[in-house]
């Protein structure tokens, strides 16, 4: 398979081969007259030619706007405008060192992949923020660092549905439930944002141990041939040992006392920042508020990728003044080189969203990915499944629409109009059916191609080892997905057997 996945073109011809496919699929369906019917709406949804002359034009004309508002492209240049300063200065290496030099390397995993479980709450910007920081934390504890970066981002994109904290995806996916809910008559306690809580937080606490397992006895133990001692610009290390930690052989991991208090003065700036930012959005009646006047749902949350820019520049750009004042080496560039090296870093990261973009348009265009979802959802009401076993084909629905459809919310609106009002009629309950759609929406993640973090997370590695290919990459990284598919599964059957809420007042089965 690796070596298959390695003689994948380059991404931006793979992504140009696909757009070209789905023109021609488009256009032959769209001749048959294929067409699916969304419940809930009146109108048929029928397949688009996208060879249309009409369309054409139509696609041309938007082609920019389609990539000036890809929503993934602007976050990830914003976060990396951030982190380039923190981490370009030297501070969030002299950080990473300070907190994790003292750790027992043997734990380095769990932490990691129990932090990355949780990554949900900050939004897609998780799987920009902590693949990095990961990457540094194995570095100061002397183990690979490249091991950090793709188990983490693993651990984020495949336990993505999971997790201890609230986050926007638990907003999105209850008004959508109820929405589906409504459709049969059938009474249910009606869906509220914590109604997975329960099965969320269990899940945010047992994924962290099959992840930290994972990258460390399986992940870790497979990069050994990718030794770096340090990313971008530094060759990677030439050594021939068995030995991962010989990952990080040539960086003095020890912290001088200068090194330690500009770190801790631009900890206690940025915390500082930080507490004003939350104290400003907890006044009553503060712009950072909700209509509703929570904070889930809020103008804060649209603004977290500028919120954690910010923060990391703040911290950056303190630490490089405080070394400096005390002589200390550092990072001699000024910040504004620092942000223009980190977005220069994702030069092809940035072509090839173009290409996405466009490819994404053309489907959305054709109403191809409607069909699909619509038809394989429909397979459970054609089935005629119940129970357990109809949460298991929901959930491996879900997993195989995932990897065309990555948005969550977008995918979960297609098939709750289906999914939800059958399996209501067989006796279960909305939050167990949106609890089940959770793991399938989740797992395959890191393996889509359509995955846009998939591909700056593999820009990443490449800092580290500029031979690491796309078929090495997810080869790596694919005892992830069944791992999380069987443990995640096994998680609901202990909620769905003995009956035990998912989330406040959410049981599995509705009343009789």
């Amino acid at each position: 398979m690796e070596r298959v996945g390695n003689r994948v073109p380059n991404p931006l011809v793979l992504f140009a081969g696909l757009f070209v496919i789905i023109l021609g699929l488009s256009a032959v369906l769209s001749a048959v007259g294929v067409s699916t019917v969304v419940p809930g709406s009146p109108d048929a949804v029928e397949v688009r030619s996208a060879l249309a002359p009409s369309a054409l034009v139509e696609l041309a004309s938007t082609a920019v706007e389609n990539f000036v508002t890809f929503p993934a492209l602007g976050p990830v240049l914003v976060v990396l405008l951030g982190i380039g300063v923190a981490q370009g200065s030297g501070g969030l290496e002299a950080l990473v060192r300070l907190l994790f030099s003292r750790v027992p390397a043997k734990l380095a995993p769990y932490a990691v992949a129990l932090v990355a479980a949780q990554g949900h709450v900050m939004s897609d910007a998780s799987m920009i923020v902590i693949p990095p920081l990961a990457a540094l934390i194995f570095r100061a504890v002397g183990r690979n660092p490249l091991a950090g970066l793709m188990g983490s981002f693993s651990v984020v994109a495949a336990g993505y549905g999971g997790g201890v904290l609230v986050g926007t995806l638990d907003v999105s996916f209850s008004g959508i439930t109820q929405s589906a809910a409504e459709m049969v008559d059938i009474a249910a306690p009606p869906s509220h944002v914590l109604m997975n809580w329960f099965f969320a937080a269990a899940t945010g606490l047992i994924l962290p141990l099959v992840g930290g397992f994972i990258i460390d006895r399986v992940l870790e133990p497979r990069l050994r041939m990718y030794l770096p001692s340090a990313p971008a610009n530094d060759d990677a290390a030439d050594n021939d040992s068995d030995d991962a930690a010989a990952a990080t052989d040539t960086p003095d991991h020890r912290i001088t006392p200068h090194e330690r208090k500009a770190v801790l003065i631009s900890v206690g700036t940025t915390a500082i920042a930080f507490a004003m930012l939350i104290a400003s959005a907890l006044i009553p009646g503060s712009p950072w508020q909700g209509e509703d006047g929570g904070l889930v749902r809020s103008p804060l949350m649209s603004s977290l990728p500028v919120v954690i820019s910010t923060l990391f520049f703040v911290f950056g750009f303190t630490y490089v003044r405080a070394v400096r004042r005390r002589g200390e080496r550092g990072e001699g560039q000024d910040s504004l080189t620092l942000m223009q090296k980190s977005v220069a870093g994702m030069a092809s990261f940035i072509v090839l969203m173009f290409v996405v973009a466009q490819t994404l348009a053309v489907l959305d265009y054709s109403n191809l990915a409607v069909v699909l979802a619509v038809q394989l959802s429909s397979l459970i009401e054609t089935l005629n499944i119940g129970g357990f076993g109809a949460l298991v084909i929901l959930i491996l629905i879900s997993c195989v629409l995932n990897v065309l459809i990555t948005s969550g919310a977008g995918l979960w609106s297609l098939e709750a109009t289906v999914v939800v009002p059958a399996l209501m009629l067989s006796g279960l309950s909305p939050a167990v059916i949106q609890a089940a759609h959770r793991i399938g929406d989740s797992v395959s993640t890191p393996l889509s191609p359509m995955t846009i973090y998939l591909w700056l997370v593999l820009a990443m590695a490449k800092q580290w080892a500029p031979d690491m290919r796309l078929g090495t990459f997810v080869t790596r990284i694919l005892p992830f997905a069944p791992a999380f598919l069987v443990a995640w599964t096994g998680i609901l059957a202990v909620f769905y057997f003995a009956d035990l809420p998912v989330g406040p007042g959410m049981s599995v089965h509705l009343a009789p």
